[in-house]
């Protein structure tokens, strides 16, 4: 995913109506790869940023601000000198490809009026800014430089006569006829894709935007060229064309799409991307607005999922000892339970006392415990028989302490190993850098990581994320915890009495509560309920999950249990299978 020529178009035209006639008056440089450039124009200032990073490469309007460092690079003074107090003559993109070029004019040392360019090329981890003088075409410098040992193919240096980027033969959209498109869907290979097709031979056209144009003829995406008909190939041109005319005519609308987590970015383009379920959409009143708050979503999920890999590495490890330990406890208690007939041995050995002769290795007798069959013991011929006889009485005793004291410590692990799961679970749903605080102060505070900052007890009191609020088609407020403080703050604070608290039957899950206001609720609110109850859990990619449901009242939380560790009792059960059409339903009514 990343920023289309299509969207470009509609930022420069956006950028145009905004800063033509303005003056520069800032350059920083707050990270090696970026630019912010401070703007006058009609009375207000304008902050853009521009990025040559390889992760996110962009040109927008900001209003967010970065700490800059303290001496400022070459680079940033370089643009100062040639840029600062210049007037921005014109913005333009070149055809559709992700290249924009700002004209300024600026006196230079000597007092002459002379035009610079300030190329953005947006071309993933090939992204740079360059600075060019524009009568000669040659570069002042670039925020990247690119030297013939990086590429023999393009060199990008002072001194150096710029040059485009290497063709890669597409087509220009804009001047897209039918003539044109027909000669060239017929003379590819046949089992090409159609959406690979159209981003592959068309500049500035992404694959978001390639399967926009199918969707929007309800032609699947994947199709192999061979197999679509004159008709559909019609549809195709059609759809195109009407696209790229409403690019050419400025007719924006400009969206973002989420996953149903809401934890990652599926797409955003300045047009209407009707591919999607209007559920997952933001829209925005500018191209700017759309970026800023994409690239800012994208830094901030970034971080995320950075701080939640770390935690989830340390979960993990510590989950993968206790089931290990479960496992050899489990193999202790197997051997416990044959503790049993070292008993009978002993009292076997004791009862024939009278027949065991000094030097015996071995006691073949009846036993009286199986019908008189033959048993035979083993006997340690070193030993007394009485001796014999007591060292299986010992080996029973030894055995039978061991299996109530695993059993205590398998009941032990078990918790412990529902807890962590609860955990990673907790992890997995955050959204929000404040929820995985929570978490790691959790951990903090039951000896899980040993890290712990100054003054903790006041930034706890800072860090208070929200659960989730729905509201079900029948009107009743449902909550959803995300993690087991707010689990806690649910179920134990929160709720009322007689309000219904649901959660998934003997797997990881978020504590749910309906309230019920003194009404009774409905099958078809407790059903939603359910689903975010299944959806919420480890078993949100299952069928048929079992939901226990009952009263607030009837659940409690024992003494020193852990965050989010609940008993309950006088439930009943239903099952549910979570899918995407029916927790879309709901969270329209979020």
């Amino acid at each position: 995913m990343s920023l289309d020529g299509i969207t470009l178009r509609s930022l420069v035209h956006e950028l145009s109506n905004t800063l033509i006639e303005g003056k520069i008056n800032k350059i920083y440089q707050p990270e090696n790869d970026e630019l912010l450039i401070s703007i006058r124009n009609k009375g207000k200032n304008e902050k853009l940023i521009l990025s040559a990073s390889s992760n996110n490469p962009r040109i927008h309007f900001t209003n967010s601000t970065k700490e800059n460092p303290q001496s400022p690079p070459m680079f940033c003074m370089l643009l100062r000198k040639h840029l600062q107090n210049g007037k921005i003559l014109s913005i333009k993109q070149q055809y559709l490809e992700r290249i924009i070029k700002i004209t300024i004019s600026n006196y230079d040392e000597l007092g002459v009026l002379s035009e610079k360019e300030l190329i953005i090329e947006i071309m993933g981890r090939h992204s740079n800014i360059i600075l060019i003088e524009k009568r000669t075409k040659k570069i002042i410098d670039a925020i990247k430089r690119i030297t013939p040992d990086i590429s023999s193919v393009r060199q990008v240096l002072p001194g150096v006569k710029y040059q485009l980027p290497p063709n890669q033969n597409k087509l220009n959209p804009l001047k897209l006829n039918k003539e044109q498109f027909f000669n060239i869907i017929n003379n590819v290979n046949e089992g090409n894709k159609i959406y690979k097709f159209i981003y592959e031979n068309f500049v500035g056209i992404s694959p978001l935007i390639a399967k926009e144009i199918c969707s929007r003829e309800n032609i699947y995406e994947n199709s192999l060229i061979g197999g679509l008909n004159e008709e559909d190939k019609e549809k195709i041109f059609l759809s195109f064309k009407k696209l790229i005319n409403d690019v050419i005519n400025n007719n924006n609308k400009p969206s973002m799409i989420y996953n149903e987590y809401k934890t990652k970015i599926l797409g955003f383009s300045s047009i209407d991307l009707t591919q999607f379920k209007e559920s997952k959409k933001v829209y925005f009143n500018s191209i700017s607005d759309l970026l800023n708050t994409v690239y800012e979503t994208k830094d901030r999920l970034d971080r995320i999922q950075q701080k939640s890999l770390s935690l989830k590495k340390h979960i993990k490890t510590k989950l993968d000892r206790d089931k290990n330990k479960l496992a050899k406890q489990k193999e202790e208690l197997f051997n416990a339970k044959n503790r049993e007939k070292y008993k009978i041995y002993g009292e076997l050995i004791t009862a024939n006392i009278y027949k065991i002769e000094k030097g015996m290795d071995i006691l073949t007798t009846e036993n009286y415990y199986d019908n008189n069959n033959l048993i035979e013991i083993k006997l340690n011929p070193n030993l007394t028989p009485s001796e014999n006889a007591q060292k299986y009485f010992k080996r029973y005793n030894k055995l039978k302490n061991a299996f109530n004291e695993v059993s205590i410590q398998i009941s032990q692990t078990k918790e412990e190993i529902n807890y962590l799961e609860h955990i990673l679970l907790s992890i997995e749903n955050s959204t929000d850098l404040s929820e995985l605080e929570e978490i790691k102060e959790e951990l903090i505070d039951g000896g899980y990581v040993k890290y712990r900052r100054k003054n903790k007890s006041r930034e706890k009191k800072n860090i208070k994320s929200k659960p989730l609020h729905f509201i079900s088609s029948d009107g009743f407020d449902m909550y959803v915890g995300k993690n087991n403080r707010q689990n806690d703050y649910l179920t134990l604070k929160f709720a009322d009495k007689e309000d219904i608290w649901l959660h998934t039957k003997d797997i990881p899950g978020s504590h749910i509560i309906i309230r019920k206001n003194n009404k009774e609720v409905p099958e078809e609110t407790l059903y939603e309920a359910a689903l975010l109850a299944a959806f919420h859990s480890k078993g949100k990619m299952s069928s048929n999950v079992a939901i226990d449901y009952t009263e607030k009242k009837n659940v409690k939380k024992p003494n020193r249990a852990k965050p989010g560790m609940v008993i309950y009792e006088n439930n009943n059960t239903l099952y549910v299978t979570p899918t995407e059409k029916e927790i879309s339903k709901i969270e329209k009514n979020k």
